[in-house]
């Protein structure tokens, strides 16, 4: 059985690689990566090295040859629609039998711009007929650094998402998940993956007490969201980012439930505080 993991020099797929060595010998993992350069360190490593960016059907087809299970995570925003195609028409052609796609909360339901294209590249996985599990990953706790980091450099912990609940977890413990449905069988064709569902207001609290620091805590407008951002170093477009995520969460996109995050893990989730310190740390 030969598994591949896409993104593989990226945080993600790093993390899926270190927990699916192992379940199965390195000899049997390949990683895909756009250079050698990226790549050199894997390899050296004793990962087979697979090189191809996701906008070269050409090339997936050549570095998919002779790959059993693949673990596709999802490429960045931009002309990722036909970018997820190629990953998906490839792997038909190369035979893959399974996948593993990294998704969006509850995709079908999701009002969030973000979701289109990974209901587009579900849709594109069912077409082809290879057997799958979308991998509905809530929120990184990763994600919000800039807010943290916000919070303990001006002593006020700013966001935009009063009432919103995110389900947040560690990034590892995402791609724990991952690394378990490439190597293993059984394996639903959706899983919704989420932790425990907080506010914005309980994760500033968590963030006092791990950090023996005291800041304001402001549900604030628009503006003054974004603005604070900037002040704190982040550009423009990244605060705006951020300020459409704020009111995804707000709409109730990442209000998920899941009762299969733990159970598929075979552990408990980090607790919230715990994640924090890991994070800080």
């Amino acid at each position: 059985m030969k598994y591949l993991v896409t993104g593989a020099t990226g945080g993600y797929g790093t993390y899926a690689l270190g927990f699916l060595k192992e379940l199965v010998p390195i000899s049997d993992i390949a990683v895909l990566a756009r250079t050698e350069e990226k790549a050199a360190p894997l390899k050296a490593a004793g990962f087979d090295v697979r090189l191809a960016d996701y906008s070269d059907l050409t090339a997936l087809e050549q570095a998919f040859t002779g790959i059993d299970r693949l673990l596709f995570v999802s490429g960045a925003p931009g002309n990722r629609q036909a970018e997820h195609q190629n990953v998906v028409d490839a792997a038909k052609s190369a035979g893959i039998s399974y996948i593993a796609y990294t998704s969006f909360p509850q995709a079908e339901r999701a009002t969030s711009d973000l979701a289109a294209d990974h209901i587009y590249t579900e849709k594109a996985i069912e077409k082809s007929g290879i057997a799958h599990t979308f991998l509905r990953n809530n929120w990184y706790f990763e994600n919000e650094m800039p807010i943290i980091a916000a919070a303990l450099s001006t002593g006020k912990f700013v966001y935009n998402a009063p009432t919103g609940k995110v389900g947040w977890a560690l990034k590892r413990e995402y791609a724990e998940v991952g690394a378990k449905a490439l190597a293993g069988a059984d394996f639903p064709e959706v899983l919704e993956l989420s932790g425990k569902r907080l506010t914005y207001a309980e994760l500033a609290q968590a963030l006092k007490a791990v950090s023996d620091k005291e800041f304001e805590v402001v549900a604030a407008d628009d503006k003054t969201f974004v603005s604070h951002l900037v002040e704190t170093g982040l550009p423009d477009f990244v605060a705006e980012l951020f300020l459409g995520f704020q009111k995804d969460i707000e709409a109730k996109d990442l209000d998920v439930e899941s009762k299969s995050f733990e159970k598929v893990l075979g552990h408990s989730l980090t607790d919230t505080k715990e994640a924090l310190k890991e994070l800080l740390a």
